[in-house]
């Protein structure tokens, strides 16, 4: 090998006719191509640059590769009267119809156009000329004060106020609503979505804020699942010692209140005092409770001096506390069986309030006065023979027509005289409004509480001026309230002439009556009237006057109270009408 190395016959060495190695040539062609290839990307841009996009179109209307002249004129065309079409804003509370132009919406075909065109070097803008613009939306103008007022003439078609879902047991049966979301339109929301959208579409959603209701579907549903189903599942049954009673669904629902707290939960509770009210009243028609009985007195022949005293029962009731606690527990669970417990219940006017109220004395007594014979006085004494003997405990109150009832032939009453509006008639009964009267007297100057009475229409000389009472069924009563500290006898006697009303009991006023002077005067009406009914009248003017009544103990006033009468004028009445 080392001889081959020596031997210079086989070395490589250039020919000296052979040009000798340069610089590298390949730069300068890449360079050229470079150079040309951005001649050529500018010139294509400067063509492009005023002309749009090949396929493009803006809301529907196509304008690709026209000038900016030409697509100028193309969108005033066509979409120069978009601004008094119809526009159609819905939600999901309904649509409302606008037109564009009164809401202050406008095209700006220009800066529509502006947006289109234009030099660039942009690889993506001169590549959307070739590959095509596509579709791209118009300029469009909104005057926000006339947005904002066209919407709001329309807010009641777009928003609606969220609607409670409810869950209730009425009747006994789960009845369920879900709730519906409001909506409220958002003015500037719609306003940019509007830009978007208009005049490519002529329909845009709204964009507004949902309003949610008070109380979420889900918490209605839990309390349809867990209380209501449950509620209603079967009747209750309510133990009482060895005794029990059934309280259906039904009864029980008016108990159950669902109402939401203000974090929109719902607690079902019960109302106390439906809920015992409902349990007492079944009690009772099942005969669990006994209804306490209050001690009764009479007076043999009626004097005041010979009373008798039946004595009080006491009575039981289911307890208040016990009812709240386990029927309720009972009706919302599962369980449906309650034990409750009971109490005694003593009656208001137990035997020794009763004897230690009896009569003691005389406390007031008044007499009015009649002719004898007259239809009437059949009347007032069948009246005042029901009423005498009536005892009024202390603290309650005694009614007329409570006493009386109905006046009708089969009690003995006959027709006589009445008033009936403002003029004489007749009806059965004619004539204890004498009765009613008398009474009114004597509960006046015993001083108790005049609880209901009024006067005649126009006065009648025989009663008190300014202090009577007429009576008629149902509507007129005679009422007073036994406000002394004993019990009231109320006496009532009559004789052919006369009826007297005495009140027998523990005296604590002595009483004295005022009168003002009649002012207010009427003059009463001549009236002539021919009608086969017609009754005769005497003329009586109509008045005011004020009564007072002055109490007093040992001699000292302790108050005072007053009351106004008022009277119409008795018409002067002549029948003109003839008779068979």
């Amino acid at each position: 090998m080392t001889d081959d190395l020596l031997r210079h016959e086989t070395w490589d060495e250039p020919a000296w006719e052979d040009p000798a190695p340069g610089r590298r040539r390949w730069p300068f062609v890449v360079g050229g191509v470079l150079a040309l290839a951005a001649v050529l990307y500018g010139a294509t841009a400067a063509w492009a640059g005023d002309r749009v996009a090949r396929g493009t179109t803006v809301a529907g209307v196509d304008v690709g590769g026209q000038d900016a002249a030409a697509a100028r004129a193309t969108l005033d065309r066509r979409l120069g009267g978009a601004a008094q079409e119809r526009l159609t804003l819905t939600s999901p509370a309904g649509e409302a119809a606008l037109t564009p132009a009164d809401a202050g919406l406008s095209v700006d075909v220009p800066a529509t156009v502006e947006g289109l065109v234009g030099f660039s070097l942009s690889p993506a803008d001169l590549w959307r000329h070739v590959a095509g613009g596509g579709e791209r939306p118009a300029v469009v103008r909104v005057d926000d004060a006339a947005f904002g007022r066209a919407v709001e003439d329309v807010r009641d078609e777009l928003d609606a106020k969220a609607v409670e879902g409810r869950v209730s047991i009425s009747g006994g049966k789960v009845a369920h609503k879900a709730p519906v979301p409001g909506v409220e339109t958002d003015v500037a929301r719609t306003a940019a979505a509007v830009r978007r959208a208009w005049p490519g579409s002529n329909t845009v959603a709204v964009v507004g804020d949902v309003r949610a209701p008070k109380v979420a579907a889900r918490e209605l549903e839990r309390v349809r699942d867990e209380f209501a189903r449950v509620a209603v599942s079967g009747p209750v049954t309510v133990r009482v010692g060895e005794k029990s009673f059934e309280l259906s669904a039904r009864q029980l629902a008016p108990a159950a209140v669902l109402t939401p707290a203000e974090d929109g939960t719902i607690t079902p509770r019960a109302d106390d005092a439906k809920l015992r009210r409902i349990v007492h009243e079944a009690a009772q028609e099942a005969k669990v409770e006994v209804e306490p009985k209050d001690a009764v007195v009479t007076f043999a022949g009626n004097d005041w001096r010979r009373p008798r005293v039946r004595d009080s029962v006491p009575g039981s009731e289911l307890d208040d506390a016990s009812i709240s606690a386990a029927v309720w527990t009972a009706f919302s669970t599962a369980s449906r069986t309650a034990t409750v417990t009971t109490k005694e219940v003593q009656p208001d006017f137990t035997t020794a309030v009763a004897r230690k109220t009896l009569p003691k004395e005389k406390v007031s007594s008044f007499t009015t006065y009649f002719e004898a014979g007259a239809p009437r006085v059949t009347n007032i004494k069948n009246a005042a023979r029901l009423i005498d003997g009536t005892y009024v405990p202390p603290g309650e109150q005694f009614s007329m027509n409570g006493v009386l009832g109905e006046r009708t032939p089969d009690k003995g009453y006959v027709k006589a005289g009445i008033i009936l509006n403002n003029r004489l008639s007749e009806s059965y009964g004619g004539g204890i409004s004498q009765v009613s009267t008398t009474i009114f007297n004597a509960s006046f100057f015993a001083g108790v509480r005049l609880d209901a009475w009024q006067a005649h229409s126009f006065y009648i000389s025989r009663y008190p001026e300014g202090r009577e009472a007429t009576i008629s069924w149902p509507d007129l009563h005679n009422k007073f309230t036994n406000t002394l500290d004993g019990g009231i006898l109320m006496d009532v006697s009559t004789t052919d002439t006369s009826i007297t009303v005495t009140y027998w009991g523990t005296k604590k006023y002595d009483v004295e009556a005022t009168k003002s002077a009649r002012y207010d005067i009427v003059q009463p009406k001549v009236v002539r009237d021919d009608s086969p009914t017609c009754k005769p009248q005497s003329p009586v003017p109509g008045f005011k006057v004020d009564i007072g009544r002055i109490f007093k103990e040992k001699g000292k006033v302790v108050r005072t109270a007053s009351f106004t009468t008022s009277y119409v004028p008795e018409d002067d009445v002549t029948c003109t009408g003839t008779t068979s």
